[in-house]
């Protein structure tokens, strides 16, 4: 639902809310349907419906969650609130392949991204939050308040801001962009709509990257009845892990103790792994533990320490805790047994393109140091997001920094913000009423990549917003007059 011109609410305080993926979705969610603020709520999302964002604006049915669907809810608390919609609406009825033998739910991503925009409909249709179909361009400040201009020259003027914008794209090593870029083949961002059309089916293909979206790859070349040889590579060549479905209590204690190592914290892990293990439990519910206790644990970690486990664990953390649905992990192990997927860890040393072929792309083997050869037809780019370059990413983010009101956090996870979520500036003060909501706030508050704590951390942000409103009253709330 779009916004209108004006209305007669102009005396209230405006919420601009920056991206209406499942973060912004969840935000705005809290604040009009759980807090019922008395404010005028905007999100600024280009896409039709608010709540699908990148992750789950996927038409393709081999993207899944890749968790059960009863991890997975806008509501905290209430696992059952997903499956619930998912069975009142039919939505598994053409998706046979959703449920596992012992009957989870592991629902097609654009499902959720449905259901989180099912919730929000009603709100819209209320006008309690309204749904701007348009980037914003820029966001400056205007003496207590702050100016939006988006793409078609519309400004507002907001009593507060959340940034829930999307993660930067992937980057590829320079001299692999500098040697294929704008070649047919050569893909680099695999989540673009229609990124893989143009490779055959018995294209030999270069994964580079071996976690979640390389797994999504995979399994999307295989639906379209890909057949050819795949080789994935990444410096470790470590490979997202599976499930382990049975009913398994989160195993170990990391915060009786505060952890102030990196390396200590891979001994504790260590030490809770092999005591799960004579306890007959598997390494998933260790890591269970970690991801309920990672704010804590991140909290109690120094500086240089938070950003040695970036730069040495999160690879290792990254394939234990993002795991892959049970139909993903099918294909990965099926072309794996055929013959037709090599993992491998190695890094790319040169690349050129030979007279048959894309690329000749010569790799030199983590441990042995040897160096081999190979050529293919296809090379996809499957790293994740960019964050180190977060303030790059986005002429929005750029120009917010060059003002001096964003800047990078220390880990090179996302985005400076204190311990309310308020984004720091270069002086090093918080801003008081513009809010980072969502994983570009991790570097301070750790684990916020999945659910259910990108949805704690939402209702953190709103419950915050709903505080400072509570304690003072904006003063002029009148729109811009060329607003749209």
């Amino acid at each position: 639902m779009a916004s209108t011109q004006g209305d007669d609410r102009n005396d209230r305080p405006v919420i601009a809310i920056i991206g209406g993926g499942f973060t912004g979705a969840a935000v705005a969610y809290r604040l009009a349907q759980g807090l019922k603020v008395d404010a005028r709520i905007v999100i600024y999302e280009p896409r039709a419906i608010v709540g699908a964002g990148l992750a789950y604006d996927t038409a393709d049915p081999v993207h899944r969650i890749n968790v059960p669907a009863t991890r997975m809810s806008l509501i905290p608390g209430d696992e059952a609130h997903f499956p619930a919609w998912l069975s009142a609406t039919g939505a598994l009825a053409d998706d046979p392949d959703a449920l596992t033998p012992k009957g989870h739910a592991f629902a097609r991503r654009r499902d959720f991204g449905r259901y989180v925009a099912a919730q929000l409909e009603p709100l819209l249709a209320l006008g309690a939050v309204e749904h701007r179909r348009v980037p914003v361009r820029t966001v400056s400040a205007s003496g207590d308040r702050w100016r939006l201009i988006d793409d078609t020259g519309g400004q507002i003027e907001a009593d507060i801001v959340v940034l829930a914008t999307s993660h930067p794209a992937p980057h590829a090593p320079g001299f692999i962009d500098q040697a294929l870029g704008g070649a047919r083949g050569y893909v680099a961002d695999a989540t673009r709509p229609g990124a893989l059309d143009a490779i055959g089916p018995d294209d030999r293909v270069l994964v580079v990257g071996t976690g979640l979206t390389a797994s999504d790859v995979i399994a999307s070349l295989d639906a379209a009845g890909h057949r050819g040889p795949i080789a994935a590579i990444s410096r470790r060549g470590l490979r997202s892990r599976g499930h382990n479905l049975d009913a398994l209590e989160p195993f170990g204690d990391f915060t009786t103790v505060p952890i102030t190592s990196a390396r200590k914290l891979v001994r504790e892990v260590r030490a809770a792994v092999r005591a799960a293990a004579d306890q007959g439990l598997t390494w998933h519910a260790v890591f269970d533990r970690l991801r309920g206790e990672g704010r804590q644990i991140w909290s109690t970690l120094p500086p240089v320490e938070r950003r040695r486990l970036v730069r040495f664990l999160r690879p290792y953390w990254d394939v234990h805790r993002f795991r892959i649905a049970p139909q993903v992990e099918a294909v990965i192990e099926r072309r794996v047994g055929q013959g037709t997927l090599r993992f491998h860890a190695a890094s790319i040393v040169d690349v050129a393109r030979p007279a048959a072929g894309l690329a000749a792309v010569t790799f030199r083997q983590r441990h042995s140091r040897r160096h081999f050869t190979d050529v293919f037809d296809a090379v996809i780019v499957t790293t994740g997001p960019d964050h180190r370059a977060i303030l790059r990413s986005q002429p929005l983010l750029a120009g917010l920094a060059q003002a001096g009101h964003l800047t990078a956090d220390a880990p090179g996870l996302g985005l400076a913000v204190d311990g309310e979520s308020r984004a720091i500036g270069s002086d090093g003060r918080p801003a008081e009423t513009l809010f980072i909501a969502g994983p570009l706030a991790r570097g301070t508050f750790g684990e916020l990549m999945g659910l259910p704590q990108v949805t704690e951390h939402a209702i953190f942000v709103a419950e915050t917003i709903g505080s400072l409103l509570r304690r003072q009253k904006p003063a002029d709330k009148n729109i811009l007059p060329n607003s749209l």
